[in-house]
């Protein structure tokens, strides 16, 4: 057991605040055969220097440097550097619990799985607990690959890498989507093809910490995240991989491109909203073309196929009475913490 070796990978830019609580929740894992890859992917705010700090205390850390070129530059320096049989990696404003690794590698070695996953929680930055974006299972789970691509488009599947450990001799021909904001559910989805499926464990013993300056947070009125774009460009990748390939999944990946959509709808800004966006018109064609798919399909909610027509018909109505409500709730959430403090 002791043999078998993950390289952790954590691309680090501008996260001075937090960076250090991450590599320790790392290093104090009780399974200790790691080798911590720390990347430095340009940071401007001292991350670059405390890198190098933490690299001093532990003879596991290897430090990069590199030019500012996003996460997936910066795990694809890691892979190209990794020695481990199996690959994690750990966003640098997220921490794990102490014995996430020694669970994980036990029940891969164990059971010969290609992928294990760790259950997740999400928290915000005052440290309380959000809403479970996965349902973790009540048991240890082996999750065929078919399966687990219908959960994904079903939106009830995990499809982070960072709360999984991954033969590394998976990522030989293989590198993240650079450019991308949804780079892992590409590479991911590439991946089960090449595997019998993905074990995942109870426990939620990775942290994520949602902050308000993440970059797919970020939109005004007048820009927004291109994760948005990015959502539907794989939405289209996988109707085609599923035609292809999991033909009986035919109907969630319609879903899903359905439902993707529905969520750039919902955020690309309104005065975005012209013949001059050609994505934006694209995306209208979409929804016009599948309209009869829209009310039949049994996957989408009720409330999910009724923002989907209306905004086929009248999506500039549609988004600025949306945008009224979200500025009333939003409005009313104020007053009500104000009341309890």
């Amino acid at each position: 057991m002791e043999q078998t070796k993950i390289s952790v990978i954590i691309p680090a830019y501008n996260t001075f605040d937090c960076l250090e609580r991450c590599v320790n929740s790392i290093c104090s894992q009780t399974y200790d055969n790691l080798e911590i890859i720390l990347v430095d992917d340009g940071s401007t705010d001292g991350t670059g220097e405390l890198c190098d700090k933490l690299g001093a205390k532990d003879f596991r850390i290897r430090v990069y440097h590199k030019e500012n070129g996003g996460a997936s530059s910066a795990r694809n320096l890691g892979l190209r550097n990794a020695v481990g049989d199996y690959v994690g990696f750990v966003d640098s404003d997220d921490y794990i619990d102490l014995d996430v690794y020694k669970m994980m590698v036990e029940t891969a070695v164990e059971n010969n799985y290609q992928i294990v996953q760790i259950s997740r929680d999400e928290i915000d930055e005052e440290g309380n607990k959000l809403p479970d974006v996965c349902i973790p299972p009540k048991e240890i789970r082996f999750c065929d690959s078919e399966t687990f691509l219908k959960e994904l488009l079903l939106h009830q599947a995990d499809c982070s890498f960072c709360t999984k450990i991954v033969k590394r001799e998976l990522f030989y021909k293989r590198k993240f989507p650079e450019g991308e904001l949804n780079e892992d559910f590409k590479l991911l989805t590439e991946l089960l093809g090449h595997v019998n499926g993905v074990a995942i464990l109870p426990k939620q013993g990775y942290h994520v910490v949602c902050r308000s300056n993440s970059t797919t947070r970020k939109h005004s009125d007048d820009s927004f995240s291109r994760v948005f774009m990015d959502i539907v460009n794989n939405a289209d990748r996988m109707q085609k991989l599923v035609d292809e390939s999991y033909p009986a999944l035919h109907r969630y990946a319609i879903r899903f491109n359905l439902y993707q959509r529905l969520d750039y709808m919902l955020h690309v800004p309104i005065v975005q909203m012209n013949r001059k966006n050609t994505f934006y018109v694209e995306v209208k064609k979409y929804l016009h073309r599948h309209v009869f798919s829209t009310i039949f399909n049994p996957y989408l909610t009720s409330k999910n196929k009724i923002y989907l027509l209306l905004l086929t018909v009248a999506p500039k109505t549609v988004r600025k009475e949306h945008k009224r409500r979200m500025e009333k709730r939003a409005a009313l959430q104020a007053g009500n913490d104000a009341q309890d403090k």
